[in-house]
């Protein structure tokens, strides 16, 4: 098939989720033997090995820049508080965008318009509506039940004027999602979870819906030799997303004093690009900011903490740290829509408390860490390995286009 490849980034290098779930489907629909042309988003920090890299699979790339800055999240949310549209969807109108995606599809070239994640739904439905009679099949990748993120940090938020402003963005993102989803021919959800937390169901006038999980390459992936006594507790993920940022705030403020108590030489370890600034403020908590390569701190890595209270979808950093094979220790919405097995490969807690007594157990008892890394790299290999499980892609994309 000819497949229009709309993403809100350039699905490379794999420095986040999001990323990584892009970058595999278009690996996977190049190798069926489709021809994908990728419309995507583009940074300042995207390169043109990171686009040439792209066009070694598809068969052409285009970008569109996208800026963001206070002034403009400001402005539109003032236009998303006049218009009713969430402000989420709102930031990143950008007619550029609308122009080439609509040039693209008056072609008349694509039998498939792909938008990945909800962010570029709405320019997938004008690209359809651009084609005129004969509209391409229309596909909404979505890693995330959008909602649910504005949702749990609202329920887990101090500030009462942005609990406000939030409780609104997923009241009006809520209608917004299930209204866009039956607007698509397929929906293919990462998680069983944020299908039913949208309340999409297959229907005669409805989209079908498909559960596919992120899936990443172990076999790319080797495990991190640790040093005979690591120290670390680390955390990875990018600080500039809400979830990551009150996660980890959270731990640091409730959890790790708890740690050092009984675990006095151990060092949290923050990585990603714009930590809040108060951390680097407490005792034991070493901010690294966005590194290039983790893995120095990796090999000193005794227990590696997912502690998220929102977010949707799946967090791709618990597979990466599978496949590192580190143990990991994570709250019940960290490695939600994630196939874990309690004590096995994953220890969850959600209580301050119990959360801390996980960790400190971990650091404290080597059988139990490497119990729990061994599990995790067969996990990884057995359920997220994209060369095996990205078949279920075909249900979607035939090889032959049927009309």
């Amino acid at each position: 098939m000819r497949i229009l490849f709309l993403s809100q980034l350039v699905p490379y290098p794999l420095d986040a989720g999001p990323k990584v779930r892009s970058y595999y489907v278009l690996r996977h629909l190049a190798e069926a033997g489709h021809a994908v042309t990728l419309l995507a988003f583009s940074r300042e920090t995207d390169t043109r090995a990171n686009m040439d890299h792209l066009r070694s699979f598809c068969s052409s790339v285009h970008a569109i820049p996208l800026t963001r800055s206070r002034v403009r999240d400001a402005r539109h949310l003032i236009r998303s508080l006049i218009s009713g549209a969430p402000f989420l969807i709102a930031r990143d109108h950008v007619d550029g965008m609308y122009a080439k995606v609509q040039e693209l599809a008056a072609t008349g070239e694509f039998d498939a318009i792909h938008a990945d994640q909800l962010w570029m739904a709405p320019y997938a439905l004008a690209a359809g509506e651009a084609v005129g009679a004969t509209r391409p099949r229309l596909v909404l990748d979505q890693h995330n039940a959008v909602y649910l993120i504005p949702q749990r940090l609202a329920e887990n938020g101090e500030n009462q004027i942005r609990r406000m402003i939030l409780r609104r963005e997923a009241r009006i993102m809520r209608r917004y999602e299930v209204e866009t989803c039956r607007r698509f021919d397929a929906v293919v959800w990462v998680t069983e979870e944020d299908r039913a937390a949208v309340g999409s169901t297959d229907a005669p006038d409805g989209p079908v819906n498909h559960v596919i999980p992120i899936c990443v390459d172990p076999s790319e992936t080797s495990v991190v030799p640790r040093v005979e006594q690591p120290h670390r507790v680390t955390f990875l993920g990018g600080l500039h997303w809400p979830p990551n940022a009150a996660g980890i705030v959270w731990f640091a403020r409730e959890v790790w004093p708890r740690v050092r108590a009984t675990c006095p030489d151990a060092v949290l370890t923050v990585i990603g690009k714009s930590p809040p600034a108060d951390l680097a403020t407490r005792d034991g908590i070493d901010v690294t900011g966005f590194v290039d390569d983790p893995v120095p701190f990796l090999r000193e890595t005794a227990v590696f903490i997912v502690p998220l209270h929102a977010g949707g979808g799946m967090r791709v950093k618990i597979l990466d740290a599978w496949a590192w094979g580190l143990p990991v220790v994570s709250t019940t919405i960290g490695a939600e829509g994630i196939a874990y097995h309690e004590g096995e490969n994953l220890l969850i807690a959600d209580e301050p408390e119990q959360l801390a007594a996980a960790v400190g157990d971990v650091l404290t008892c080597p059988e139990l860490s490497r119990v729990l890394a061994i599990g995790g790299r067969k996990a990884v290999a057995a359920d997220y390995d994209w060369r095996r499980m990205y078949s279920s892609w075909d249900a979607i994309y035939p090889s032959r286009v049927i009309h």
